[in-house]
């Protein structure tokens, strides 16, 4: 008879999807070795749902937008197991993290592990000297509470003392591989950003915007050394400061219909 003590612990990887049949493939594979995938679309019009359905995974529905925080804890209800990891559509778990994810499940001390980008934007890994900016990706299921916040939402757990860890591999985020997406995505963030600042009363304008997208532009390009990478490493830095801006110039211009805006 088996011993319950020496079960090993389970693992659901959660997805949340719209209209990514372009990388859902490549981003679920890198998944397959979970116990479970739960992947939940936000009401997509390609094939994201049939190729994950295809691929294994239980997918689900939700098409009614409220934000990113609203969106992953109704994909949290499914995720039933001991541990579950989050993954984004436009991301892939690499061999040696995903050996680095099933080693820190099987540890005894309930964790919350945190994960690393490696950007990869219009095609090349985009060089970053300093600053690396670490994200909570893998929790103990039993101590997740739910998510807050509309854009880079944050974890609620029953217990804000468990211990913290960084896995060492990064995740590879392809987050803009082409002009034409990093457009779309321009304005997706920008007026979420711009919503996130006017929840905390903060004020937006141009001159705001200016010196929020020069900054940023300047730390990402020069000092974190996206220079490096040539015309994609400019692209991406680019766009972020491009993002800096437009959040502060909607948050001043565009206030009263911020809530309307993200809801897609």
């Amino acid at each position: 008879m088996s011993d319950p003590a020496a079960r090993r612990p389970t693992l659901c990887i959660g997805v949340l999807t719209l209209n990514e049949e372009r990388r859902i493939t490549q981003c679920l594979k890198s998944a397959s070795f979970a116990d479970r995938i739960v992947v939940l679309d936000s009401g997509s019009t390609d094939r994201t749902r049939d190729l994950a359905q295809a691929l294994g995974a239980e997918v689900y529905q939700s098409e009614d937008w409220q934000g990113f925080a609203v969106q992953r804890n109704r994909l949290l209800e499914h995720c039933t197991e001991d541990y579950v990891f989050f993954l984004d559509a436009d991301e892939v778990i690499t061999d040696r993290l995903r050996e680095e994810i099933l080693a820190a499940i099987e540890s005894p001390t309930p964790t919350v592990w945190e994960t690393y980008w490696q950007e990869v934007a219009f095609g090349r890994p985009i060089f970053n000297l300093l600053g690396k900016k670490s994200l909570a990706r893998l929790f103990p299921r039993s101590y997740l509470l739910r998510f807050e916040g509309v854009v880079h939402e944050h974890a609620v757990l029953s217990n804000d003392a468990l211990p913290r860890q960084v896995f060492r591999s990064a995740l590879l985020h392809y987050s803009r591989e082409t002009v034409h997406d990093s457009l779309r995505k321009l304005t997706q963030y920008s007026m979420l950003g711009a919503a996130k600042r006017a929840e905390k009363g903060k004020r937006g304008g141009v001159l705001r915007g200016i010196a929020s997208g020069l900054a940023m532009f300047l730390r990402l390009y020069v000092f974190r050394g996206s220079f490096l990478s040539g015309g994609p490493g400019f692209l991406y830095a680019f766009f972020i400061a491009l993002e800096c801006f437009f959040r502060y110039a909607a948050l001043g211009y565009d206030r009263n219909t911020l809530n309307s805006a993200v809801k897609r």
